[in-house]
């Protein structure tokens, strides 16, 4: 993967309107962001391909598709070795309920937040994760009551404005390069 590049005023406007809607169309974002549609794409592609943007993806309402409960785990473990912990990351990364895993400071070494259709499937998940692995000490359950936000837009700082200065022709070329 290429370094991540430094990131100017237009790749920081194009980042936060496809934050908001990556289908937004290519066409649009250039004007918005005052340069050639070739430009934007050229430049959406360039953070692609340096791993800024990681993903093109739908964010589904977990409820409409049939996985009401939220719930968040807290995973205390005996032994923090990586040779130890190896297994356990190897099941959180391969098991779809798992949407967000965190190694974390303080009391619990791992927080998780799963998507679940009931307490049986999570019950199961919990077996699938933690049965017979001698490295978890205990973890924590805490369900969901409801969700306040939810989000996975990161905050960009010092995002320009949609209004952007005109800029001459022969400018607006070295700019786009």
């Amino acid at each position: 993967m290429p370094a991540t590049p430094a990131l100017d005023r237009f790749d920081l406007a194009i980042l936060d309107i496809l934050q908001t809607d990556n289908t937004t169309p290519q066409r649009a974002i250039a004007q918005a962001v005052n340069l050639s549609a070739p430009a934007v794409q050229r430049r959406i592609q360039r953070l692609k391909d340096s791993g800024v943007i990681r993903a093109n993806v739908a964010v589904l309402d977990p409820v409409k598709v049939g996985k009401p409960l939220t719930i968040v785990l807290e995973v205390h473990l005996e032994n923090e070795r990586p040779d130890r912990t190896a297994p356990l990351r190897a099941r959180i990364a391969a098991e779809d309920a798992v949407q967000q895993c965190y190694s974390v400071t303080g009391e619990a070494d791992y927080l998780l937040v799963v998507n679940v259709a009931s307490m049986a499937d999570y019950e199961a998940l919990t077996q699938r994760l933690f049965e017979g692995d001698n490295n978890i000490k205990r973890f924590r359950t805490s369900v969901a009551l409801a969700s306040l936000k939810t989000g996975l837009r990161v905050p960009l700082d010092n995002v320009p404005t949609p209004q952007y200065p005109q800029i001459g022709p022969a400018r607006r070329a070295r700019q786009e390069g």
